[in-house]
């Protein structure tokens, strides 16, 4: 097991939590099977592409989003990184940021997303009190 495959696991698995989604749940929705699911939230197993695109969407990934984390690309050559850092969109963050955040515990994770999702909250009403 590497370290990507690790954090791979622990950023897969928060993101489901986050949403909140159970084991059974992302299984239902991806086809995926959950004991494949789980596996590769323990990091006991790497997913292929195949089903890193099956588990995207319900994830709230974008695809090149999860291929970059998965290390299929680079951040530098699908721009993902750049979109998503100018601009937190709900459950989408920079893959970097969410490479970082995997490695906290879970209480700092959620109050990570409470503060980025009042910041939004702010960034809105004043760009609505501009207009």
């Amino acid at each position: 097991m590497t370290r990507e495959n690790h954090n791979l696991g622990r950023i897969l698995k928060q993101q489901r939590i986050s949403i909140p989604l159970t084991l059974q749940e992302l299984s239902s929705t991806s086809g995926v099977s959950s004991s494949h699911l789980g596996r590769i939230e323990r990091a006991e197993r790497f997913p292929s592409a195949h089903i890193l695109r099956r588990i995207a969407k319900p994830l709230g990934f974008d695809e090149d989003e999860l291929f970059t984390l998965a290390g299929f690309l680079s951040p530098h050559s699908s721009g993902v990184a750049e979109e998503r850092s100018s601009s937190y969109s709900g459950r989408h963050l920079d893959p970097f940021v969410a490479k970082m955040l995997a490695e906290e515990s879970v209480e700092v994770q959620r109050a990570t997303l409470g503060i980025l999702t009042m910041l939004k909250s702010i960034a809105r009403g004043m760009a609505r009190e501009h207009d």
